[in-house]
């Protein structure tokens, strides 16, 4: 680490604004020697040590980081929102008030008037049981006990619209089941903003949004700084977010800070190997179209550099194929795919219908797709929430039904599909969830959760042979035989993928489909799974479909990829074709809309966007 590396920052902000020390202007945030401390049973756990940072009006400021850096809990910190476990040392200073040491009267009176936070998952966020109105204005009746019911209801909905939430007065009454993800986190949002806070600390805002969701929830920070001056400390493990709204960055590692610099300078000359290492785990969408269509190795296309080896590792030996930290070779290049054998998964102008219930008409989900998957092949499916890809996986699987037009899946039809029938073919069929905590029952331990499928399937095997078989496919996600015996809580987001990717094969299935198995993780965590799923499927040579929103994800693992706007299937074909030459505005607005790990290229692609966007 550099000998200034745990002082305040002190350049020119990459962009919009100041820093706190560059202008003589009053920082809104100023943190001083920070050091937080976690008791537990196994002994101190120091999660951030001497941290020092400040944040000017109208400024952003990005804290980013693996999974564990403390970024989080500084985030946190700053509202005095750390459980009572945590000991606190130094000085957090929130206009002109020291949260650290600061009454409850003193916190109450902050919150929310001086400072509010933009937490990382609005859907638990937002309470189920009260409307988005009501607690929108929660904080209003708190801190205005005399504003009258219509006052309330004014404020509330000149929040909702500043946040981009179409016929305000009318959704106030509205629960958060009603609103899709990116409206929930604007709601979140109009939380945060309701009291006129000059800082938000905005924690992972675009954390499994779809591209252009997040661009315009990008958007619209980008406004609130720009039009109120307001300053926001941006939580985030996407650097091209950091690229695209940030000022200035910095970088932390297991509680320290490695280093801070404004944008243009951390991307184009990161000092430490860390910094490098982060970047360089970045997918980036060019880098395997460019090789498919006839060029760049890896190395050159997605960037060099040796960093710290928790983020440059390889996830393993590999076979003929299979990734390393730079790159992850497709499967044409691996010849892994037989276009001649006959398909696993045919669907013709598939349709499936939701009904709509007492009074309400039916849902048309995924509407005359038609697509195909071949043995060894992986098939690419991306589009926006609510586009259909997570139900046409179900469907594959027999989880949803499949209503019309035909979706055979090993020659067995699923329209109309009887349970009893299918049930020996879903063991050829392995599914990796989009949230591995959700799908793992919280009572088993993590080696009977990889187990479950074994023991229904084949309920004969001895009680032996399926640890046997447990510690294999454990071993083969690269997970420790003793984490077997934990349980889902205590395993990080990262290695409980790997153990639901472990679920996912234990049956040595044909076909896998995985559901968005990347969405929630860093960067750095996110590569070493796409390497272990790439390594698996070169090993096991299983087909696959493959469910993001990242463009960048898809193009590094598929053969071919197909685009979903509104259940139908607009565009099919390699990557090459389908991101290097699209044929549809809607593709072009999903690819303008990616953020990308560079600053000037980023502000380019924010204007392209904007123009595609108006037209589509």
């Amino acid at each position: 680490m550099t000998d200034d590396s745990h002082t305040p920052a002190t350049g020119a902000g990459g962009g919009h604004g100041a820093t706190a020390s560059g202008t003589g202007r009053e920082p809104l945030l100023s943190i001083e020697d920070l050091d937080i401390t976690f008791a537990t049973d196994g002994g101190d756990v120091h999660a951030v040590n001497d941290l020092s940072l400040a944040v000017a009006p109208g400024e952003v400021l990005a804290i980013v980081g693996e999974s564990g850096s403390g970024k989080t809990v500084t985030a946190k910190s700053i509202l005095r929102l750390l459980p009572e476990t945590a000991t606190v040392g130094g000085a957090i200073v929130v206009s002109g008030a020291d949260v650290v040491t600061a009454s409850r009267e003193q916190l109450r009176e902050l919150r929310g008037r001086s400072a509010s936070m933009v937490f990382q998952e609005p859907s638990t966020a937002l309470n189920p049981v009260f409307t988005v109105g009501w607690q929108i204005a929660e904080g209003l009746r708190v801190h205005n006990p005399k504003m009258n019911r219509k006052e309330l209801r004014a404020r509330v909905v000149e929040a909702m619209e500043k946040v981009g939430i179409p016929n305000a007065s009318e959704r106030y009454d509205y629960y958060p089941h009603q609103f899709s993800g990116g409206q929930k986190q604007r709601i979140v949002i109009a939380m945060a903003l309701a009291l006129g806070a000059k800082l938000i600390i905005a924690d992972e805002p675009t954390t499994a949004l779809d591209v252009t969701v997040q661009a315009e929830i990008l958007d619209l920070l980008r406004d609130l700084r720009d039009e109120m001056d307001t300053a926001i400390v941006l939580i985030t493990h996407n650097m091209g977010v950091v690229a695209d709204l940030a000022d200035r960055v910095a970088v932390m590692y297991r509680g320290d800070l490695v280093e801070t610099a404004d944008v243009q300078t951390l991307f184009a000359e990161p000092r430490e190997d860390y910094t490098r290492s982060l970047l360089a785990a970045v997918p980036r969408l060019t880098s395997v179209s460019e090789r498919k269509a006839g060029g760049l190795d890896a190395e050159a296309a997605r960037g060099t550099g040796a960093g710290a080896d928790t983020v440059a590792r390889a996830s393993g030996a590999g076979a003929a194929g299979s990734a390393t930290a730079s790159g992850v070779a497709t499967g044409a290049e691996a010849g892994r795919t037989r276009p001649d054998a006959a398909p696993i998964v045919v669907a013709r102008n598939l349709e499936i219908v939701y009904p709509g219930g007492i009074g309400k008409p039916d849902f048309t989900a995924v509407d005359g797709v038609s697509f195909e998957i071949r043995p060894g092949e992986v098939f690419g499916m991306v589009g926006e929430s609510g586009s259909g890809k997570t139900t046409i996986g179900r469907a594959i699987a027999g989880l949803t039904k499949a209503t019309g037009g035909s979706l055979t899946v090993f020659g067995h039809e699923m329209v109309g599909f009887k349970e009893r029938k299918f049930k020996p073919l879903r063991k050829r069929i392995g599914f990796v969830f989009q949230d591995p905590a959700a799908s793992f029952n919280p009572h088993l331990s993590i080696g009977e959760c990889v187990a479950e499928p074994i023991a229904v399937h084949q309920p004969d095997m001895s009680a032996h042979d399926r640890r046997q078989r447990t510690r294999e496919l454990l071993e083969a996600v690269q997970l420790p035989e003793a984490y077997a015996e934990r349980y889902p809580h205590e395993l990080s987001g990262g290695q409980r993928q790997r153990a639901s990717l472990a679920r996912g094969i234990a049956l040595n299935p044909e076909l896998l489909i995985a559901d968005e198995p990347t969405s929630a993780l860093d960067v750095s965590v996110q590569a070493r799974v796409l390497e272990l799923f790439a390594e698996l499927q070169e090993r096991f040579h299983y087909a696959a479909l493959f469910i993001s929103h990242d463009l960048a994800v898809v193009d590094m693992l598929s053969d071919r990829i197909g685009v979903l706007f509104h259940g139908r299937l607009l565009e099919e074909g390699t990557g090459a074709q389908v991101l290097g030459s699209p044929q549809h505005d809607y593709t072009r607005k999903l690819i303008a809309s990616l953020p990308v790990p560079d600053p000037v290229e980023q502000a380019k692609r924010r204007e392209l966007a904007r123009e595609i966007r108006a037209r589509v």
